[in-house]
């Protein structure tokens, strides 16, 4: 029987192998997506004993996103949530206390009401920042047992009080405060428990302003020494069940693995760590400062909502709080339990900048872990096995490692030229966005196999059991040779291989007769574990890319000045711009597609060129059929919105008022809306077109946003001034200024020392940027040793209304002495909606953004989430 031309053809073939490949991406979705029935009772009827209670806990985010609404650190509602927290933590020591009366148990919960000021460095985005705070609290009950040995090693909880600038936040985070608020309560009423080791709560309350609060209490409270290990629950999503993105001990992937629904991959883990996602979380602060490992758990599934206005409770799936809360009281069980392994992290005294050694997975309700050095040796064992299995093909594999290379690089080459053509071309760019995670692969799935298959025309001829033989060779080595560099993500590899290895084993002893063969049962073997656990990877990684694409890369054109210079901000488009979101998703696509389906170049050589070639045609049809139907699609919706981001902008220095509205996306038609809005709110002073502003480190009226501006588009459009406005932040009692006291020059060593005073009254989030020669200040020991450009942002509770920055710095050469400041702060009450209940007290900002948005959700069918901020600006030589 020829080889090219088995009794079986295309057709029928492929009909014999659907239900396997059917199959396996079905029994991967309906595990992606299993979610527990949500419980409404706090006591379960069947034993007795309490229980997490879902809805109980979206009582608190409803209570908090709602009732409170938007808490942006700095604000009255922040303050609000602040007391509001108080009350629950003093309530839970009363039930606490209540039971230890009652019961005689070992028991006890304090509570803490941190609060405090500091200074801490950020770094993001490859920008050196720095961060001061000014009176932020935070909330902490610790519950232990009573004795000092009890206390002396603690677990961390942590969550966050605060939303984020257009969100009310209730899935991020307030769907975590209610869960560790409810894991209190069936901790504390459940009969004879009593921790061996102490577990803290902490309702930090300054996550959004750039872990203000998990700073605080890392570095100031009296307690934090005791923490051992930390457990940070967030959200950047809605929907499905909470990912462990990033665990950084082996001991805490192991007490994970007791959860009753772990789902978290090394995958994930390095993919976060990577910097790929620009996204942090009060982990960070943890690490840094405590020196513990932990585990980051957060929900992340419909990102489209991820700080936009929609982050409500009605919008949070159905047993989502039910599956956090079961895994998270899971994982507190375990770890404060007699022979946790709590009090031995203390002996691993340095965590800080080491890799975990842990490869791990889920995979259909079972976890998977084993040590980097036993990864070696059997993804080693596997490729020595794979090797000897494959000796009779050697002679002939080069031609088999040229099928499949070529078969890589088009799966590659070919859905990035679609995405290229739609984007570019076409002007169709991100058209997959409103259709959601899906979507994305229904436009760029096919065109990945077209790309592999349609290479393989222009490779010679090629015995099918030596690409076979090929794939699995690849498969191994790249396993092993990945592992070799500690890469856990290499088991990726190594859970692709080996049921490629069984099947041609199998093939070899069992399945076929003749030398050469390989069955169709054997592309049935190999094929189902690859497809099933690529789905499983696919799907959660495509569904949190997809919706945060259009803010955690720029994905707008570059702006290259006229004459290679800035001519007063304005900067032309040029056509080489950064990757486009639509190659980013592509290119995702393709790669783990590719790894989904590892079987298909061989298979594509089973039938002869003709049926190659027919395939390759029906492909390409159905990716043109595919691309006609996107460039019919709305890029989004109701459920999938744009992010527009606006400031009102007052300069206090030159008395002007512009609006500056910025992209982060790269979806057709902004600059349009744009121009209809200057036409529409503009002074009317020119009829030029608006024109894109340069965005750079000195484009500080985007200072409040800084470094994620960098994403940013910008326009300016000048307003039109109302001669009987009297601006408030120029009078003397509520100016915001900047000024120096114990202001000291010493020409003879060239220096100059003084405390930068900042008053912003009735202002939140305020930043200054400056350049200068730093030799010393009390942000850290370590300015940088140059003369460079600094921005110092600030965040403080409600009312705090100044910070001071002290400051030694170099005398310029021509000895000049002054430096100028450039300074912006966004006003109390002029955010909307959020100050949408006071918008009579937001001056001219708020009349604006009422009159705008009502005009947007008009014009844009609801399909746009705008970020309406009031800010104040200026500049002043100190």
């Amino acid at each position: 029987m020829s080889l090219l031309s088995p009794k079986w053809g295309l057709g029928r073939s492929l009909l014999a192998l659907s239900p396997f490949f059917l199959v396996a991406p079905l029994i991967a979705l309906k595990q992606h997506h299993s979610l527990p029935e949500p419980e409404t009772a706090l006591t379960n009827a069947r034993t007795n004993l309490p229980q997490i209670s879902e809805a109980r806990v979206l009582g608190y985010a409803k209570y908090l996103s709602e009732n409170i609404g938007y808490r942006t650190v700095g604000t009255y509602e922040h303050a609000q949530a602040d007391a509001w927290m108080v009350e629950q933590a003093e309530e839970a020591k009363r039930n606490c206390e209540r039971v230890v009366k009652e019961t005689g148990r070992k028991l006890q919960c304090e509570v803490w009401r941190q609060q405090g000021s500091g200074t801490h460095r950020f770094d993001m985005m490859g920008k050196r920042l720095y961060k001061s705070y000014q009176n932020l609290t935070n909330i902490v009950v610790r519950v232990s047992d009573g004795t000092d040995a009890g206390k002396e090693h603690a677990l961390l909880l942590n969550s966050h009080l605060d939303s984020t600038l257009p969100s009310p936040g209730a899935a991020d985070d307030a769907i975590s405060v209610g869960i560790m608020l409810d894991c209190i309560r069936v901790l504390v009423d459940t009969p004879g428990w009593s921790p061996a080791y102490a577990v803290i709560f902490l309702f930090n309350h300054a996550e959004e302003s750039l872990q203000d609060g998990s700073h605080l209490f890392s570095t100031q409270h009296p307690i934090a020494h005791t923490v051992r290990a930390v457990i940070n629950l967030e959200a950047a999503g809605t929907t499905g069940r909470e990912l462990l993105f990033q665990a950084t001990s082996e001991e805490m992937v192991e007490a994970y693995s007791h959860v009753p629904r772990p789902f978290g991959t090394i995958f994930a883990n390095d993919i976060f760590n990577s910097g790929v996602l620009l996204s942090d979380t009060d982990f960070r602060q943890f690490e840094e400062y405590l020196d513990v490992p932990g585990l980051d758990i957060a929900i992340v599934g419909n990102s489209y909502l991820y700080h936009m206005r929609k982050d409500l409770v009605e919008n949070i799936e159905a047993g989502v709080a039910q599956n956090m809360g079961e895994n998270t009281l899971a994982l507190i069980r375990h770890l404060t339990a007699p022979g946790s392994p709590i009090p031995t992290l203390v002996a691993n005294s340095s965590h800080k900048h080491k890799h975990m050694r842990v490869v791990y997975f889920g995979l259909m309700s079972h976890f998977f872990m084993y040590r980097f050095s036993t990864a070696k040796v059997i993804y080693g064992a596997l490729l020595l096995g794979s090797l000897v299995l494959t000796r009779s093909a050697w002679r002939g594999q080069r031609r088999g490692v040229v099928a499949v290379m070529s078969g890589l690089l088009g799966s590659l080459l070919t859905p990035n030229i679609v995405a290229l053509v739609m984007h570019r071309v076409l002007g169709k760019g991100m058209s997959w966005f409103a259709g959601g995670h899906f979507a994305a692969i229904a436009l760029y799935a096919p065109a990945t196999l077209l790309g592999g298959l349609a290479s393989q025309l222009f490779v010679p001829t090629t015995d099918e059991k030596t690409v076979f033989s090929s794939i699995l060779l690849l498969q191994t080595a790249t396993a092993f040779g990945i592992q070799l560099f500690n890469v856990g993500s290499a088991a990726m590899f190594f859970i692709s291989g080996l049921p490629i290895f069984v099947a041609l084993l199998i093939n070899n002893a069992v399945l076929t007769t003749r030398k050469g063969e390989i069955s169709l049962w054997s592309y049935a073997l190999g094929q189902f574990l690859p497809l099933l656990t690529g789905t499983l990877i696919m799907v959660p990684t495509v569904e949190v890319f997809v919706p945060l694409v259009s803010t955690s890369f720029k994905s707008q054109t570059n702006y290259l000045c006229e004459n290679g210079s800035n001519i007063d901000g304005l900067c032309r488009p040029a056509d080489s711009g950064d990757v486009p979101a639509d190659n980013i998703v592509a290119t995702i696509i393709s790669v783990l597609g590719s790894q989904a389906v590892p079987l298909a170049i061989p298979f594509a050589h089973r039938f002869g060129r003709k049926s190659l070639r027919t395939l390759v045609l029906l492909l390409g049809a159905a990716t043109l059929m595919n691309m006609a139907i996107y460039m019919r699609k709305d890029v989004f919706d109701e459920m999938h919105q744009k992010r527009l981001f606006v400031l009102h902008l007052e300069n206090v220095t030159t008395h002007e008022q512009h609006l500056h509205i910025a992209s982060a996306d790269g979806a057709p038609g902004f600059h349009e809306l744009v121009r209809d809005i200057s036409n529409e709110f503009g002074s009317g002073l020119t009829t030029a077109e608006p024109a894109p502003l340069i965005m750079n480190d000195y484009n500080s009226d985007w200072d409040s946003l800084y470094p994620f501006s960098a994403f940013l588009s910008p326009y300016k459009i000048e307003l039109p001034r109302d001669p009987d406005y009297i601006s408030p932040w120029t009078a003397r009692e509520t100016s915001f200024i900047l000024t120096a006291v114990n202001d000291v020059t010493d020409l003879e060593a060239g220096t100059r020392s003084f405390t930068l005073q900042v008053n912003h009254p009735g202002l939140i989030w305020t930043v200054i940027a400056f350049d200068a020669h730093v030799l010393k200040w009390n942000l850290d020991n370590n300015p940088p040793t140059e003369y460079a450009r600094h921005h110092v942002k600030e965040a403080s509770f409600y009312k705090a209304d100044t910070w001071t920055l002290d400051l030694v710095v170099k005398l310029p050469e021509d000895g000049n002495r002054g430096i100028l400041f450039n300074f912006i702060g966004l006003q109390e009450k002029a955010m909307w909606p959020g100050k949408m209940a006071v918008k009579a007290e937001g001056g001219p900002a708020m009349k604006l953004f009422e009159n705008l948005d009502s005009w947007l959700e008009e014009k844009m069918g609801g399909t746009m989430d705008a970020l309406l901020l009031g800010c104040v600006a200026g500049t002043t030589v100190v």
